[in-house]
């Protein structure tokens, strides 16, 4: 039987009144007053979602839990979760997901791990990256990472600028949708030489029965 099915009313009504209309300058003001870690993130509505996702779980949820090695879930709530967000109008809907030795070893402990997606449609920057600018301005200091693609020439895809929240989708993996997804990070090495963990990735289009509920929002 589903372990997410049987709390699926606690959590929609853990999620009344999240906001829907979601704007990158005021979720960014928003994560930065309050102290959240990681308001400077240029991919900021998966942030944004884990920012709510931490106020409106909080009675629910034991945070950034459980902890595998240097992988951590979100959440945990009978099984571990993961929070993500997820543009529809994007040419691929792959989301990725934690550490495969993490959500392995999850499995095994609780027999399933759960996704709560943000869902919904993203406007992006401008041609001349107003937004972009003004984040880089907000945050004070360029990293070191983007100072080097900076100095290399590298491309700079548009930044998304706002999302109007559509739907949560909730996913219950176990190990047999295993099969369903790849990897990600595979043979990936990090600026000083050591290999990157590999990551599980899922494509939405291939789920089936893993979706088990969506709450979904009026347009």
């Amino acid at each position: 039987m589903s372990k997410i099915k049987k709390h699926i009313a606690a959590l929609e009504a853990a999620f009344t009144g999240i906001p829907t209309k979601w704007d990158g300058k005021s979720a960014i003001i928003e994560m930065k007053d309050a102290g959240f870690r990681h308001w400077r993130q240029m991919e900021w509505i998966g942030f944004y979602f884990q920012f709510l996702c931490e106020q409106k779980l909080k009675d629910l949820f034991e945070m950034q839990q459980p902890k595998y090695g240097h992988a951590a879930f979100d959440g945990l709530f009978h099984i571990p979760f993961d929070f993500k967000a997820h543009a529809t109008n994007t040419s691929t809907h792959t989301i990725i997901c934690n550490d495969r030795e993490a959500v392995e070893s999850a499995l095994r402990d609780y027999g399933a791990v759960g996704l709560l997606i943000a869902v919904g449609d993203v406007t992006y920057n401008d041609e001349n990256r107003s937004f972009q600018k003004w984040h880089d301005e907000a945050k004070g200091k360029t990293s070191a990472y983007v100072q080097r693609n900076r100095e290399r020439g590298a491309w700079s895809r548009l930044r998304k600028q706002e999302m109007d929240l559509r739907q949560i989708t909730m996913v219950e993996l176990t190990r047999a949708a295993l099969v369903k997804c790849g990897s990600f990070q595979t043979h990936f090495r990090n600026s000083d030489g050591s290999p990157r963990r590999e990551k599980i990735s899922i494509d939405l289009e291939k789920l089936g029965p893993e979706i088990v509920h969506c709450i979904n929002f009026n347009p």
